[in-house]
């Protein structure tokens, strides 16, 4: 298999169930921002040195790629097909129990923070503002066609968490919070 088929020359590519949309299309635009994250979360992973921290970060990039699986797919015929591609509740449960460990560790927020700190801090906060784009991404696609509602919730659900091990790691390292 080639990486390259030169069947989207003319700007267009093909969805889960073979229909051609224009790359520019809203749903493109939706599973692209997810895969971006997940090269955002690839780099956290590669620059982190936590075994526990790489591990749910590793689970989220699976989880991502399924997401992005069900948004290329207007059918939504995937996740029932293949049990790599679903995300449950227990999927978003996992993120909240993940924020309620180590926001329970945190000082209380008493201002806005820049984003910054440690370079896994920093990392992190660019991961979360690339979750933020692709949730607002995924909300728009919602408004033009079916979207598992699911999705929205654990894209929202994953933004908090990466502020949270932000601030974590931050913590962690001893880069005190820059206040706005």
């Amino acid at each position: 298999m080639r990486i390259y088929t030169k069947t989207g020359d003319q700007g267009e590519t093909g969805l889960i169930d073979g229909s051609r949309v224009p790359k520019d299309h809203l749903r493109v635009a939706a599973y692209g921002d997810l895969d971006e994250l997940n090269a955002a979360l690839g780099v956290v992973v590669a620059h982190s040195e936590d075994a526990a921290l790489q591990a749910l970060l590793l689970d989220i990039q699976r989880d991502l790629f399924a997401l992005g699986a069900q948004l290329a797919d207007p059918k939504a015929t995937v996740a029932a097909r293949k049990v790599k591609a679903a995300v449950g509740e227990a999927n978003v449960e996992r993120l909240e129990k993940a924020i309620d460990e180590r926001d329970a560790r945190l000082p209380a927020l008493q201002a806005f923070i820049l984003p910054g700190g440690s370079r896994l801090g920093a990392f992190l906060h660019l991961a979360r503002t690339v979750c933020r784009r692709a949730e607002r991404t995924v909300v728009a696609l919602g408004r033009e066609a079916s979207v598992d509602p699911l999705i929205p919730v654990y894209v929202n659900r994953l933004s908090d968490l990466l502020f949270v091990l932000a601030r974590f790691e931050n913590q962690e390292s001893r880069h005190p919070e820059e206040q706005w």
